[in-house]
């Protein structure tokens, strides 16, 4: 049987061109697609937002012998990714538009546009692994080495000779999952098992955080090909393939910023007119020590910018957007026992019915802590600071329903509302969501 249509989300760069490399070689029938997201830049930078990747992109697939796709997503990029970026700012809260992007953007609308063009798959050069753990071997199976052991196995069973057998066996090597495909090939691989994510190999590149958001479905149809590789593997092949991307820059953490001609996010919010109140700037106890710009222009954990001083160094340890204020404390009166989060998405179970354990991480390869999950509790009546619980101690009247409580073993510093907190168990991605309230 032939293998799966698999769509690469391409970018010009060295990851998504070794993916499209790596899938077509191995037997896939392959494209490439490549989002459009934004307009023209005041200056020609390169990142995976920018204009020029998609001129690119399409170098790369014509290189590689595969088609080519352009999908304009302007105006929903603008409305859903950038206009609720500047809001969140405006509130006083830190997003992570990665995370958004990548569930709603490329694992949305390139995913369904992907499958519209015929493709089964869509694949994309992060450094995470996609797939299923089989009960009857109890290993994690990639999702792309178990569709090209499907495949192959129909192809075996039929007596069919297929050209792809090298590269199929690099594919399932490289993977170091030889044993465990060649026993569930024998079978329905995972049939009624949940699709998972785990970390990438590589612990530099790991990815796995801002993919988090993925659900069952997403996540049935994605391939990550260079989760079992680490990054100078990638760029060395990309090298001896002598593809044009091996040299290009690493992709900025907030790509458009630099994309659209922004040096900075907070170019981008003077631009845009973010709302921007002055306000005063308080300590811990209240005391009034100065003003600010505007909550936009600072986060918790800042320490430079503040225009205030102290015998000690001052710390943003809040923003209270009820007051317009920013409050600012010792470092040590920045970290925090646990959090709330909301917005939540589990990956590993349904919604908990009881505490989990592991470890999480509360911002992009920040520091991993082991901590315990408590899920919110149903038919509890709200109560507390915006009705998110009862008491710090969550032995009160309750979490509002959909709300998580996540204790810390150890406390953490500068935990923001707006980004994510990322529950892992291991190597695998139990869920996160998003915080809402540090608790000290």
């Amino acid at each position: 049987m032939p293998k799966p249509t698999v769509a690469v989300a391409m970018s010009g760069g060295v990851d998504s061109s070794v993916t499209c490399m790596l899938l077509a070689e191995q037997g896939f029938d392959v494209f490439g697609i490549t989002m459009k997201i934004l307009g023209a830049p005041a200056t020609p930078l390169h990142t995976a937002c920018a204009p020029p990747i998609e001129h690119e992109a399409r170098e790369i697939c014509r290189k590689l012998g595969v088609p080519h796709h352009t999908v304009d997503l302007t105006e929903e990029f603008e409305a859903e990714i950038i206009t609720p970026f500047i809001e969140s700012y405006s509130r006083g809260t830190t997003p992570n538009p990665c995370v958004l992007c990548n569930a709603k953007f490329k694992f949305g609308y390139l995913l369904n546009k992907a499958m519209e063009l015929g493709a089964d798959y869509l694949a994309t050069g992060h450094y995470a692994r996609a797939g299923r753990i089989p009960e009857h071997t109890g290993e994690f199976i990639e999702n792309h080495v178990m569709a090209a052991t499907t495949a192959a196995n129909a192809d075996a069973a039929t007596g069919t000779d297929r050209a792809g057998a090298e590269s199929r066996d690099a594919a399932v090597a490289s993977a170091g999952q030889a044993g465990a495909v060649a026993e569930a090939s024998m079978a329905d691989p995972g049939r009624g098992q949940r699709h998972l994510l785990a970390r990438g190999l590589d612990p530099g590149k790991d990815q796995s955080y801002v993919l988090y958001r993925l659900n069952q479905d997403m996540l049935a149809h994605a391939m990550f090909p260079l989760g079992s590789f680490t990054k100078k593997q990638v760029t060395g092949l990309s090298r001896r393939r002598g593809l044009l991307a091996a040299e290009k820059p690493e992709s900025q953490e907030i790509c458009f910023v630099g994309g659209a001609g922004w040096n900075s996010y907070r170019e981008l919010l003077r631009e845009r007119n973010a709302e921007a109140r002055p306000g005063l700037i308080v300590d811990t106890s209240g005391r009034v020590l100065g003003r600010h710009q505007g909550l936009a222009y600072y986060t918790v954990g800042q320490r430079r910018g503040l225009g205030v001083s102290a015998p000690y160094s001052l710390y943003v340890v809040g923003l209270d957007p009820e007051a317009n204020q920013v409050i600012v404390g010792k470092r040590e009166e920045a970290y925090a026992k646990g959090c709330y989060i909301d917005d939540v998405n589990f990956i590993m179970s349904d919604y908990p019915e009881a505490p989990v354990r592991g470890s999480c991480m509360v911002r992009y390869r920040g520091k991993e802590v082991n901590a315990t999950l408590i899920p919110g509790r149903e038919g509890r009546p709200d109560g507390g600071k915006d009705g998110v619980l009862g008491d710090s101690s969550g032995k009160g009247p309750g979490l509002r329903n959909g709300v998580v409580l996540v204790k810390f073993d150890e406390p953490q510093f500068a935990v923001t509302p707006g980004q994510s907190l990322v529950f892992y168990q291991g190597d695998l991605v139990y869920g996160g969501g998003i915080i809402i309230e540090p608790v000290r």
